[in-house]
């Protein structure tokens, strides 16, 4: 059943981006980071950072409203949250955002991401948030890597879904960020003989394969959709961000049920079923890749390809723009844009939708965006524009 509640009852009408910066070269803590890309999402809006009522993030965000009211010039603080879960959560924050704006708990709420590697301390700390488990540091696991690759030669081996899948989706990030003038790898050139000699980080896993690390922060303001008629920006409707974690998952360390699944069972149900569209409905898609087989999987568990056919429907030509049966991570991605925890997936999903991509899709009317793969709970949106609401 659609539900009525949510869909299409609130958009996003700002964006804001600061520049991307290898680890460690920002020079700022992330707090000024958050805070410059916030002023950037209410410029880009047409909307006075002080009528800011609301923010909300995910996972180990540390810089909270309270601590940018004085900066922001902040009338009133009258929403604030976090979701509890890492980089599987950024849709989820959106939902909780249109949570508090249809119930009327605010009216202008900023969801956002920083993180930083200023005065040293490495992002690892904000990642993985310090719970790497005894059970996997007395296995030699203790990076998301290692982890999230053990589970990709599960899907290699045992589901027999081709490696040549994760080249594709790396190539296609890369493809896509040399036309991004923002993306930090934008000059890195990629091709399938670089990316076989490349090196290995934890196999299935070349280095290409793997996200960044980078200073950086990224915003997006949400308002209702009637006031989104309003103001100066095409809204992105907000049809639905559910998130969750089936059972046979949620912590259950390395014992997930099926072990390749990147998380996304029943959440990606609710997802069609909540917006009243299916897979074979979406224009573009901003799949998260902490790594490039977990990409493979949420898109398998979104009902995208199965297993079987992963191999005829995850390949280069069929994952770029403009011409792509469904083009993916069309500002580079996490790969080759830059990473923050993926919240500038979200960014992009909303370009989509106003035509303003730089590598745009013609004619997208429903952008998907989908959250952190592998994470213990896990979270999933889709964006219309008004002639698909």
């Amino acid at each position: 059943m659609v539900n009525a509640i949510m869909r299409g009852t609130t958009a996003v009408v700002g964006v804001g981006q600061t520049p991307w910066y290898k680890r460690g070269t920002s020079g700022e803590p992330a707090l000024k980071l958050a805070m410059r890309a916030i002023v950037a999402a209410a410029e880009d809006a047409g909307i006075d950072p002080s009528e800011i009522d609301g923010f909300v993030s995910y996972g180990s965000e540390r810089n909270d409203g309270q601590r940018m009211m004085p900066a922001l010039g902040t009338k009133e603080l009258r929403f604030g949250a976090l979701v509890w879960t890492h980089g599987g959560g950024i849709p989820g924050a959106l939902g909780l955002a249109a949570t508090a704006i249809v119930t009327g708990q605010a009216n202008v709420v900023v969801v956002y991401r920083a993180m930083s590697e200023y005065r040293g301390r490495r992002l690892r700390v904000d990642v993985a948030q310090d719970d790497t488990s005894p059970q996997h540091l007395v296995n030699g696991l203790d990076s998301p890597a290692q982890m999230c690759a053990l589970r990709s030669i599960r899907l290699i081996e045992a589901e027999g879904v081709p490696a040549r899948t994760l080249r594709d989706m790396a190539l296609a990030s890369y493809h896509h960020a040399k036309r991004n003038p923002r993306a930090i790898g934008r000059d890195t050139e990629l091709d399938a003989e670089t990316y076989e000699e490349s090196r290995w980080v934890s196999e299935p896993y070349h280095l290409f394969d793997c996200s960044r690390e980078n200073d950086a922060g990224s915003a997006v303001i949400l308002v209702s959709a009637e006031r989104a008629k309003d103001l100066k920006q095409t809204p992105a409707y907000l049809l639905g961000a559910p998130m969750g974690a089936a059972q046979g998952w949620g912590m259950l360390e390395e014992s997930g049920n099926p072990y390749w699944s990147a998380g996304f069972q029943g959440v990606a149900d609710r997802l069609w079923a909540d917006t009243g569209y299916g897979p074979g409905d979406v224009d573009v898609a901003q799949i998260y890749e902490n790594m490039t087989g977990m990409g493979v999987s949420a898109l398998i568990e979104h009902g995208f390809c199965t297993p079987e056919s992963a191999g005829e429907f995850v390949t280069f030509d069929n994952l770029v723009a403009p011409n792509g049966g469904l083009p993916i991570n069309t500002s580079g991605g996490n790969l080759a844009e830059g990473f923050i925890h993926g919240m500038s997936l979200v960014g992009e999903a909303v370009r989509q939708i106003r035509g303003t991509s730089t590598n745009q899709v013609p004619d997208a009317n429903l952008s998907l965006m989908t959250g952190g793969p592998g994470d213990p709970v896990v979270s999933t949106a889709l964006f219309a524009s008004a002639a698909a609401l």
